[in-house]
């Protein structure tokens, strides 16, 4: 219940998640709010939403938030501010990036951001004065780079089955998504079918997640391995007659040697690579044959590998093969990244796009600021950076690197925040952000098919501004011109509406949510996939897509590219999402730290029992690049041996070396177009 002078206003979730929930925020006064809830009206959200975000007033009304812009006052070690003005600290960030462009030329600034808004005003803002002053540009890759190349490859691009078909299907794959904890909404529809259908689920996943532990069966394979399942699957289905050979000829490329390549990769040749046994993986593949509705939820996690574009790729030939695309509650969804089509051009600022301008790998900033000729190429050193929307001296690849080109004393950095992050104290500038309740914006969902328009609610904390005023003000004093630094953010919503042909701004607040889904036949490519030639591909010519990382298999395959353990490093590890945490937010507020407690490394059972360690016992987890100690865990039964877990993303200060668990993964690109590998990482484990 509100309290007698409350009301409840509709908005948008803003956090790096594909549900971009639908929710009902208590406004309490002016600058204050209470409960957040998730809209019962809106049929994907369905009134549910995860408990960090129920908890946001926790977040939003937390005494560490930043509020006043803020210089550093000591060196970079320090952590030592003094407060300044907004003009005094606007200017100084001008200033520096003037002296670094005067001195390397306008490449040496990196305007460097991510998702931690997916509010697309106040998240894409940065690109039209980087696009404008000819800046270095921004490889994309932390987060979904390899999913969506493996996905696309097949089907053309990145949508499929209405994910609110889940409630329709009769079994629900989960492979590489844990929804328990990084997805809630997902396990609401699945809930659904099994209630109301009696439907199956399957998770496909290393470890033992909140979502496996409710699933009727999991299958914990090795991280890295899901392009050896995939095909020992379609072997099973070709084998038993479980294809639907007249789908495959009238909507697939369906290769003459397909067949033939499938023949000898079969249970028996993927139990030993992937850990699981010829009858869980049979077991499965006529499960999944059978079940005409069957349902099949892509996720991110394991396409986080040098291979892993391959492996989504094998996993989404599976409804191609049994022709499942045909049936309600059937198919694929991985995102409906593609589904939108609106114009980027004013938001980005894309009319100032110069080609030549060289970009950067963003997975690879560890590398860039420690003066990686291959990142760099002919061009200058980075020496001027301003970071909006995450926090890379946790979140990104090598952190030792990452943290020591932060420090260069060359380097100038502004970060806005909204909190004093592990990033924020190495600035020399701290701006101090707004959070979502405090500006305007709008929002597409990956996870489903709504556009929605989140207004301000309250008043912002203090002196904290958003986004698009840094950016404009920065413009002003940088004599950057585009008619985006000109407009108000609600002006440039509206803009992009009514180019895209949906309602107005103001409509689209007033209905909440304007939902895009395609139809049907379109939803479920019946009236052909989006490639060229209108056919889903088993063959991929992955050259053409892109070329860094390791060379893919032309057809579905395991492609043996990963770091795969040996006698120095005989674990693998998975850097899976802690419950309470979101990347790095909400590491700051006070339940999601209680419930977490401490970082630690999960271990197999057998593999503790032999290594002789004890739940709670100080290891060393290491490789060629650094380590870290952690507290052990014995996992319950459900996780193969030589496979450890260390959930994340914890601050570095939560870790006894000062550096958290990125310290372990490598910057290497994963093939073809590049990405971060949080999951593939060999290393070695001893007593602390």
């Amino acid at each position: 219940m509100a309290s007698a002078h409350s009301e409840y206003v509709s908005t948008v979730c803003p956090h790096d998640c594909p549900s971009t929930c639908a929710l009902e925020v208590e406004r309490l006064d002016a600058r204050r709010i209470g409960k957040v809830r998730g809209a019962r009206d809106n049929d994907y959200t369905a009134g549910v939403i995860c408990a960090k975000v129920a908890r946001y007033q926790e977040r939003i009304h937390h005494p560490g938030r930043l509020g006043q812009p803020l210089k550093r006052a000591g060196d970079k070690a320090s952590g030592e501010f003094q407060a300044i003005s907004w003009d005094d600290a606007l200017d100084e960030v001008a200033e520096a990036f003037i002296r670094a462009e005067q001195s390397h030329g306008s490449e040496a600034v990196w305007p460097y951001s991510y998702a931690g808004t997916m509010g697309l005003v106040q998240r894409f803002g940065l690109n039209r004065l980087r696009h404008v002053k000819r800046y270095s540009g921004q490889l994309e890759t932390i987060c979904s780079s390899t999913a969506r190349a493996g996905y696309s490859a097949g089907v053309g691009a990145c949508m499929g089955s209405d994910p609110r078909e889940i409630a329709e299907a009769d079994l629900i794959v989960c492979w590489g998504v844990n929804p328990a904890s990084t997805q809630v909404n997902v396990m609401t529809h699945v809930s659904r079918a099994r209630k109301e259908r009696g439907a199956k689920l399957v998770v496909i996943d290393p470890y033992r997640t909140r979502t496996a532990k409710v699933a009727d069966v999991h299958l914990p394979l090795r991280p890295g391995t899901d392009g050896a399942l995939a095909c020992a699957v379609m072997h099973i289905l070709f084998r038993e007659g479980l294809a639907d050979r007249d789908y495959l000829d009238e909507y697939t490329d369906f290769p003459p040697d397909l067949e033939q390549h499938l023949s000898s990769r079969g249970p028996d040749w993927a139990a030993p690579i992937t850990g699981l046994s010829v009858a869980e993986i049979t077991e499965f593949a006529r499960l999944y044959g059978k079940t005409e509705r069957a349902y099949l939820r892509l996720g991110y996690g394991f396409t986080r590998t040098r291979n892993g574009a391959a492996n989504m790729h094998a996993a989404s030939c599976l409804p191609a093969v049994t022709g499942s695309w045909r049936r309600l509650g059937g198919g694929a969804f991985f995102s409906n990244g593609s589904l939108y089509g609106y114009d980027k051009t004013l938001l980005q600022g894309l009319d100032a796009l110069d080609p030549n301008i060289r970009v950067l790998d963003m997975s690879r900033i560890g590398p860039v600021l420690t003066g990686d000729k291959g990142d760099l190429g002919d061009g200058p050193p980075v020496t001027a950076l301003i970071m909006q929307n995450t926090n890379p001296a946790v979140v990104a690849p090598e952190s030792a690197k990452v943290n020591a080109g932060l420090r260069r004393d060359d380097v100038f950095l502004c970060v806005h925040e909204q909190f004093m992050t592990c990033t924020a104290k190495l600035a020399d500038i701290v701006l101090p952000a707004t959070t979502f309740l405090e500006h305007d914006d709008f929002y597409v969902a990956g996870g489903h098919s709504h556009v929605q328009v989140g207004a301000k609610i309250v008043e912002p904390l203090k002196e904290a501004r958003d986004n698009h005023f840094v950016v404009c003000e920065l413009a002003k004093r940088l004599g950057a011109e585009h008619r985006g630094f000109d407009m108000s953010v609600w002006q440039i919503i509206d803009e992009i509406f009514q180019s895209a042909g949906w309602p107005s701004a103001d409509e689209v607040k007033e209905m909440r949510w304007y939902d895009c889904a395609p139809s049907f036949e379109d939803g479920h490519f019946l009236n052909g996939f989006k490639t060229a030639d209108k056919k889903f591909h088993f063959k991929v010519d992955w050259p053409t897509i892109g070329t860094m990382g390791a060379t893919l298999p032309e057809l579905p395959d395991h492609s043996e590219a990963i770091d795969e353990s040996d006698d120095e490093h005989p674990f693998r590890l998975v850097t899976a999402p802690a419950h309470n945490y979101l990347n790095s937010s909400f590491t700051e507020t006070a339940t999601s730290i209680k419930r977490e407690d401490a970082p630690f490394v999960l271990l197999a059972p057998g593999d503790a029992q032999a290594m002789g360690i004890a739940a709670g016992a100080r290891l060393r987890v290491g490789n060629g690049l650094g380590e870290i100690t952690v507290p052990a865990r014995i996992a319950e039964n459900g996780q193969k041996s030589g496979v450890v877990i260390i959930e994340s993303v914890w601050p570095n200060h939560a870790f006894e070396n000062g550096l958290g668990v990125n310290t372990l993964t490598s910057a290497d690109p994963a093939g073809p177009v590049g990405g971060a590998v949080f999951h593939d990482t060999s290393v070695w484990i001893r007593p602390a």
